[in-house]
C-alpha cells in the first residue's frame, strides 16, 4: 500500500486547517494554535512547538510537513529594493518577489504563477512562457520567507503590505490565490489588513466578478491602454474581455463601498500610448469609476521593443489627468539594478507553452531584418 503523503500545512487557511485536524482526529481549535507557530512565530519543526502535546506533535510528524519555497538568490540593490529567487521544485522552475521598503510600510510583491498565461507585449515576464500555476504553500510561502527575514533584521512589524503583482495572473489561479489572501489576513497568522492586500489583474473578467463576492482587497487593474484596438495589441487578453466589459466589471467592484477604488496601472511607452489624445481618451473611461491611476514609466529589459517615455511626456501625461479630477501619481522605479522593477521579473521558468522559443525566434528573424536593412 502506497503511504500517505504529507499534507504541507502552507497550503491550509484556517477553515482548511480546521477540517485537518478534525480529519486526524484532533480539536478543530488547534488550527489557530498551529497558524500562530507557523506564520506569526516562523516555527517549522513540530518538536519546538511547545503547546501541542507530545502524541500530537508525533502525530504531525508523521502526517504533516511545513515545505517552504527555497531560496536561491538574495539580491540587494542600491535603493533598498531586494528581491529573491525562489526554487519551486527542483531547478527547474522558480519565481521571483521583490520587497519594496519605504519610510512607513514593507511592500512584498508577490507572484501567482510559474511564468505566466498572458502574452503582454511589453512585459519581460510573459516572454519566459508558462509553466504552472503556483500553490498555496508556495505563494505564501513568499510571504512567510520575506516577513521573517524582516522581523530577524529588526523591523519588528515585518511586512506590512502586500501587492499580487509579480510572476503570473493572480485571477487565473484563483482558489490558490484566495486561499493564500486568508492566510495573510488571518488574525492567527500576519494579520494585514485587506486594504492592505492589492490583486493586479490584467482583466480576468469573471473572476474580478467572482472576487467581488469572496473579498473586499484592493484592486488594481493594468489598463495600459484606453481604446480597444491599442490594448489588444499591448494587453492580447482585451480580445476576450473589451474594455467596456473590464469598467463594467470594476465599476460593479466598487459599487455600495464609499471608500473602494480601483487602482489602474498605465506603462509609459514613448510613441505608443502617451500622447495628450491618449490622456483624454483615459479620462473619459475613468470618470464615472472611483479611480486612482498610477503611471509607470516603462522599464526596459533585453530585446524589448519598446522604450520609455521621456520625463517632460510623462509629466504632461499625469497633469492633464490630475486637472480632470482623477488622482495620478508617477510610479517611482525600484530596484532596477537588480531586475525587480514593474515587469522585469522572469524567474526560472520550463516553458510547457513554448512562447520563450518563438519569441526568440522572432528576436532572432527582426535582428536579421536589420541587418540586412543596413
Amino acid at each position: 500500500m502506497k503511504p500517505e503523503t504529507p499534507v504541507n500545512l502552507l497550503d491550509l487557511d484556517r477553515s482548511a486547517m480546521q477540517q485537518f485536524f478534525e480529519s486526524i482526529g484532533e480539536k478543530p481549535f488547534r488550527a489557530k494554535q498551529v497558524m500562530q507557530w507557523i506564520h506569526q512565530r516562523g516555527i517549522t519543526d513540530f518538536d519546538l512547538m511547545t503547546d501541542l502535546s507530545k502524541a500530537l506533535r508525533a502525530k504531525l510528524q508523521e502526517k504533516a510537513t511545513i515545505k517552504l519555497p527555497e531560496v536561491t538568490i538574495d539580491q540587494l540593490s542600491a535603493d533598498g529594493t531586494r528581491k529573491w529567487l525562489l526554487h519551486m521544485d527542483g531547478v527547474e522552475n522558480a519565481v521571483e518577489c521583490v520587497l519594496i521598503p519605504e519610510d512607513n510600510r514593507m511592500t512584498l510583491c508577490i507572484s501567482s504563477q510559474v511564468g505566466c498565461t498572458l502574452n503582454c507585449s511589453f512585459c519581460s515576464t510573459a516572454k519566459q512562457g508558462f509553466n504552472r500555476n503556483l500553490r498555496t504553500a508556495e505563494i505564501i510561502g513568499q510571504l512567510y520567507l520575506a516577513h521573517h527575514a524582516l522581523v530577524k533584521d529588526g523591523f519588528e512589524n515585518g511586512i506590512t503590505n502586500v501587492v499580487m503583482m509579480g510572476m503570473g495572473e493572480p485571477l487565473l489561479n484563483y482558489d490558490a490565490v484566495m486561499s493564500a489572501l486568508n492566510i495573510m489576513c488571518d488574525d492567527y497568522a500576519y494579520c494585514l489588513s485587506k486594504r492592505r492586500v492589492t490583486i493586479s489583474t490584467a482583466g480576468v473578467v469573471p473572476a474580478i466578478k467572482k472576487l467581488n463576492q469572496s473579498t473586499d482587497v484592493s484592486l488594481a487593474v493594468s489598463l495600459h491602454a484606453a481604446n480597444d484596438e491599442l490594448r489588444e495589441q499591448l494587453v492580447p487578453i482585451n480580445k476576450k474581455y473589451p474594455i467596456k466589459q473590464l469598467l463594467d466589471a470594476c465599476k460593479d467592484y466598487v459599487k455600495g463601498h464609499n471608500r473602494r477604488r480601483i487602482t489602474f496601472e498605465y506603462v509609459m511607452l514613448k510613441g505608443i500610448n502617451d500622447s495628450l489624445e491618449h490622456a483624454r481618451e483615459l479620462v473619459k473611461i475613468l470618470k464615472p469609476i472611483p479611480s486612482k491611476l498610477n503611471l509607470i514609466p516603462f522599464n526596459p529589459y533585453p530585446n524589448a521593443i519598446y522604450q520609455c517615455s521621456d520625463r517632460k511626456t510623462i509629466d504632461q501625461f499625469r497633469d492633464y489627468v490630475m486637472k480632470n479630477g482623477i488622482i495620478t501619481v508617477t510610479r517611482k522605479t525600484r530596484g532596477e539594478d537588480i531586475d525587480a522593477a514593474c515587469g522585469q521579473l522572469v524567474g526560472r521558468v520550463k516553458d510547457r507553452s513554448r512562447r520563450s522559443h518563438k519569441h526568440q525566434i522572432s528576436i532572432k528573424n527582426l535582428t536579421g531584418q536589420l541587418n540586412a536593412t543596413n
